[in-house]
């Protein structure tokens, strides 16, 4: 089987994908463009007609944060390019092009937490002809999961009430990573630089408070703060720790929330 980052069938990136997909499909619900929404084998594995196709197009990878898919298929009637876009599909029936998924592989993030993932594929031959879209949904069209052991990690952390990350802080603008521990608790978090001795940021969790994480094989992370400053993270390459720590961090605010809403809702009472 090629596989599709060979020269046969490579990935387009960028703006080129950007004009080739529909963007106007974004956060659409299934009443409004039904066809995004059939089973994971939507219309045929097998671009039909006259065209460039790829046939036999499958996932192939562990469907787990820091997990790599890979969409790959044999090209056939001319195929000599693939353009890629991996796709966000949400509990409430809305989608997401996620931002920068343009290649065959994708690294499963904990922004995938009880999403579906979809890859759409459309073949290209040298000549600029376009063949169907090809679209199959990762794990069998079910949600993402956190495996096991993370998950253990994880409701440990929620049960105890904190949790302790060491990582890597870019202080600034400058290239310089300091090494730094962030500290959980149920309604707050520090995050405390060691060359300094002292508490760099110290907040209640807030509805404001947010945790980015960029596409790609990377661990970097970033803060971003109810006044709206924010910070660049990094867990040293441990790309499973990065998730396990985003998905930590956004139980304890969905936590918080809850108890100051409980507390306005008696309070009025």
């Amino acid at each position: 089987m090629l596989l599709p980052n060979r020269h046969i069938c490579r990935g387009v990136v960028g703006s080129e994908v950007d004009n080739i997909f529909d963007r106007s499909g974004i956060n659409m619900r299934p009443d409004e463009n039904d066809q995004f929404y059939h089973s994971p084998r939507v219309g045929s594995l097998t671009s039909e007609g006259e065209g460039p196709g790829i046939e036999g197009f499958q996932i192939i990878g562990d469907a787990k944060p820091g997990g790599k898919l890979l969409g790959c298929g044999y090209p056939v009637r001319g195929t000599s390019l693939c353009m890629f876009q991996w796709v966000r599909h949400y509990p409430d029936g809305t989608r997401q092009y996620i931002e920068g998924a343009t290649n065959p592989e994708y690294v499963v993030t904990a922004d995938d937490i009880d999403k579906v993932i979809a890859v759409e594929c459309i073949p290209m031959d040298d000549h600029g002809r376009q063949g169907d879209l090809v679209r199959l949904f990762a794990n069998d069209q079910n949600k993402i999961t956190c495996d096991p052991d993370m998950q253990l990690e994880i409701d440990t952390h929620i049960s105890n009430g904190q949790a302790t990350f060491n990582v890597l802080m870019l202080i600034d603008s400058s290239e310089n990573w300091e090494p730094a521990t962030i500290f959980l608790r149920r309604s707050s978090f520090q995050v405390k630089v060691h060359r300094m001795q002292e508490v760099a940021i110290a907040e209640k969790f807030s509805r404001d408070l947010s945790v980015k994480i960029p596409n790609g094989v990377s661990s970097q992370f970033v803060l971003t703060y109810s006044d709206g400053s924010s910070h660049f993270f990094s867990t040293n390459n441990d790309v499973r720790m990065r998730d396990t720590l985003a998905l930590t961090i956004r139980i304890f605010q969905t936590k918080a929330m809850d108890e100051k809403r409980k507390g306005k809702s008696m309070n009025s009472s």
